[in-house]
């Protein structure tokens, strides 16, 4: 069937201009190499062994670490070195199966994995509270007298910071021995999701294609409005099939988070996962505040969007599709030349070490049968890291590859700077390097636009990755505080529950009551395609982080003094210091508002720059 044009949609077709670069030109490698970690699968099984052999001479260290400062030493030296060991098992596994979730020797060695880990936290369970029985005073006179001491000092400072919430030894090696059974319901829904669910198959363009996840993602920006209607009906379809399934494996993360906030003494369980990282609970509050005050930019928008379309209404499926379509692929090689040309800013050692880790060969970058949908980097300390990807060959794809390069980057310079013990950098801080390429991309790629729709093209892209990084995530993050808020009242959480409670935020969020967009109730099990939800209060970073990322990118591409400084010490410093503090010592205080409302204004003035170049002749 012949596509026909979209009414009043712009059409593009544009080459790549790389400020007179060449493209990168060497073949990257698509699937990774994961020597670096164990020569072969009988290694990983060997060393798995050889750790849980190990088990009891840790648990032997327990009632030592008071003796002395040296002693103290020892035993924490000990466990980083065990700790290490555990990374690189549980790393190994869970890449292995990202890769394949079908494969019964991949699910076999996860629930190993699973396994060790209640094992050895378990055996290493009594050492926060042996730290914490030390008391400040004491661990102080050891640091002095003990210069080693020196790489523990911010685990050793944190310990102490959380005594009142860490329970008796014997109570914690409890709750580290039901670890496995606690992140059961995670695995299940990976399984369901990735491996058992039959999606199903609808025609596009003449072609049979499969609406599971990784094609839904694709598909969803269809040019045609009833092919993206029926990627919508059939991929939320098959998923409303399992809507009590995953509403009891959501409802059990709930409903666990909940209660090991009670256990531990927090007032909530957002405040018992933003505290174990020091972060004022008021970033959250402050966030999802500014955020709604700021649904007015957003509603602009989407009316931006239904008029640049030409539609006569809007509906949820129509957020994906292009402003500009753009007929351009780009490969794994084009991907790279971006990512190098755009991060040029950060300055020459930056480009030198990100062109070294291209060339090690940790990269799986091509969808495949029973492969995990989405994109990440993971690593351990001493090895390269590792980017995991599923490259379709739109621009999408090209700003992923910028993303998870951020990740990788961030993870290659604090192993550099930094020793194991505080390379390990948190989550709060984790997606500001990722969002920062692709807002260092979003800038390069308008500076190379030639012509009126190419500009336009970007800053509908730029536009879209506001709205879905920050408006977006911090709709999650609330559904999260109200799902959480609801299970502290002794609500009950089921399927259609959580249906429920996704969809008021989604209508209110888009505007359904105002005749902004019409969200269909089919839709709203889209909470169950969203896999970070069994990461309690990880995605509202997401919002945060672009939040923070853009204030740096635009800093850095102004040339203010010391603000590319500021910004590469802050990804050297991985760990060391506590992620709030961390960004207020760059000059950012993530529970002002300050920051957020500079992200609604500069998407105000996207939309100017939009509209004039729209009302030009």
């Amino acid at each position: 069937m012949k596509r026909l044009p979209l009414p009043r949609a712009l059409v593009l077709c544009i080459g790549l201009a790389l400020a007179g670069e060449a493209l990168h030109a060497e073949p990257l490698p698509t699937v990774w190499n994961l020597t670096p970690f164990y020569a072969a699968d009988s290694d990983w099984e060997t060393a798995r062994k050889a750790l849980l052999a190990d088990l009891p001479r840790l648990s032997a260290l327990k009632g030592t670490l008071g003796k002395s400062a040296k002693s103290l030493r020892a035993g924490l030296d000990a466990i980083s070195a065990a700790n290490l060991r555990f990374d690189r098992l549980r790393v190994y596994a869970s890449m292995k199966q990202s890769t394949d979730n079908r494969d019964a020797a991949n699910q076999e060695r996860s629930n190993l994995a699973g396994q060790l880990d209640g094992e050895y936290h378990s055996a290493i369970a009594w050492l926060e509270p042996e730290i914490q029985s030390l008391g400040e005073a004491k661990v102080a006179a050891f640091m002095k007298a003990e210069p080693g001491l020196k790489k523990h000092a911010e685990h050793l400072r944190n310990s102490l910071r959380q005594a009142r919430h860490t329970l008796g030894a014997e109570s914690e090696a409890v709750i580290a021995a039901l670890a496995p059974v606690r992140s059961a319901t995670g695995d299940a829904r990976t399984l369901l999701f990735n491996a058992n669910t039959r999606w199903p198959d609808i025609t596009v363009d003449g072609k049979t294609e499969r609406v599971d996840d990784t094609r839904y993602g694709l598909l969803r920006q269809h040019p045609q409005r009833a092919v993206r209607k029926q990627v919508f009906d059939a991929f939320f379809g098959a998923i409303g099939q399992y809507e009590d399934t995953y509403g009891v494996t959501l409802g059990n993360v709930v409903q666990d988070d909940t209660t090991m906030a009670k256990l531990r003494k927090h007032p909530s369980a957002v405040a018992m996962s933003l505290g174990a990282e020091e972060i004022p609970e008021a970033v959250y509050r402050t966030l999802v505040a500014e955020v709604h005050k700021g649904l007015p930019t957003l509603h602009r928008y989407f009316k931006l969007r239904q008029k640049m379309l030409g539609l006569p209404d809007l509906h949820y499926y129509d957020i994906y599709p292009a402003l500009v379509t753009q007929h351009k692929t780009y490969s794994l090689e084009d991907a790279a030349a971006l990512t190098l040309a755009a991060t040029q800013p950060l300055g020459p050692d930056y480009q030198a070490l990100l062109q070294t880790t291209f060339k090690a060969n940790t990269m799986h970058a091509l969808p495949a049968p029973g492969k995990s949908g989405g994109a990440y980097q993971d690593g351990v300390y001493g090895a390269p890291p590792f980017v995991f990807l599923n490259h379709q060959g739109d621009f999408e794809s090209v700003s992923t590859f910028a993303h998870e390069w951020g990740h990788a980057m961030h993870t290659a310079m604090a192993n550099r700077a930094q020793p194991y013990e505080t390379a390990n950098y948190s989550l709060f801080v984790a997606e500001i390097a990722s969002t920062a390429n692709e807002v260092l991309l979003s800038h390069y790629m308008r500076g190379q636009a030639a012509t009126k729709e190419e500009k336009l093209y970007q800053l509908g892209y730029a536009l879209e990755r506001l709205r879905g990084t920050f408006f977006r995530q911090a709709m999650f993050g609330e559904f999260e505080l109200n799902t959480h808020d609801a299970a502290a009242k002794g609500e009950a959480l089921n399927g259609k529950r959580f249906t429920d409670i996704y969809c008021k935020l989604l209508k209110e969020y888009h505007g359904d009551a105002a005749g902004v967009m019409k969200i269909d109730p089919l839709y709203c099990q889209e909470w169950a395609f969203i896999p970070h939800f069994y990461r309690p209060f990880y995605v509202y970073q997401y919002a945060t982080s672009i939040t923070a990322a853009l204030h740096f990118a635009e800093d850095i591409l102004a040339a203010k003094p010391g603000a590319r400084e500021n910004y590469l010490k802050l990804l050297a410093g991985g760990g060391a210091v506590a992620p709030y503090q961390a960004l207020k010592n760059a000059g950012l205080d993530m529970a002002s508002p300050a920051p957020y409302q500079a992200l609604v204004k500069r998407m105000d003035s996207i939309m100017d720059e939009m509209e004039a170049l729209l009302a030009a002749k």
